[in-house]
């Protein structure tokens, strides 16, 4: 790929980007809710987990879908929760979440445990989005976290099932792709969980 093809790439994700988010933002608080309770409900049916698995989840920023109920949903089947904190512009961990520790600012706007909680592996991945498109490609915040985190894990023979956790308004009709992209196997919206089509390097 041309150095001007990924300099047009970057702009048409851009503007994908704030598209989605825009739709997003504009959704009706009460509906967020109903939202979130949903994909618990959902995710809580269609994801298996055994006792020992490890989930990572994130707290909500801004418009972002509330996965704390898919969470405790999922720790009530004998997952251990996780949550991302930034190290620095490339690197992120995932810190044990344990009910009733305290959280400090982990960076992006967000909180999560204090730096002495355990980092783990997840085995089970909620991959936040801005925007998804049918073959499972998806659109981040632009920092690029969560690619080279999975490409950490996989670089270590490490292969987390994946699942985008979106509104149903964040899909595109279509995501530029770039070598280093992690396509998602799924996506879980408040409509359901959506197995995609060119995805399914991780098992859904």
């Amino acid at each position: 790929m041309t150095e001007e093809q990924q300099s047009s790439n970057r702009e048409l994700k851009k503007a994908l980007r704030l598209e989605a988010l825009a739709r997003r933002d504009a959704l009706d608080p009460h509906r967020r809710i109903d939202a979130a309770l949903a994909i618990a409900e959902t995710g809580a049916a269609v994801i298996d987990v055994v006792p020992g698995d490890v989930v990572s989840g994130f707290m909500p920023i801004r418009s972002e879908m509330d996965t704390r109920p898919l969470m405790a949903a999922l720790a009530e089947k004998g997952a251990r929760l996780c949550v991302p904190a930034i190290l620095d512009k490339t690197t992120i961990v995932f810190r044990e979440l344990v009910r009733g520790e305290p959280l400090v600012d982990t960076g992006f706007g967000t909180v999560g445990p204090a730096p002495d909680a355990a980092v783990l592996d997840p085995t089970i991945m909620l991959v936040p989005l801005a925007a998804f498109d049918a073959r499972g490609h998806r659109i981040g915040y632009g920092a690029g976290h969560y690619d080279r985190a999975i490409a950490r894990l996989h670089a270590r023979g490490l292969h987390p099932r994946l699942y985008g956790i979106a509104f149903d308004c964040q899909e595109v009709e279509h995501v530029p792709a770039e070598a280093h992209d992690v396509p998602l196997p799924a996506i879980l919206t408040e409509i359901g969980l959506r197995r995609l089509s060119e995805a399914g390097r991780s098992r859904p």
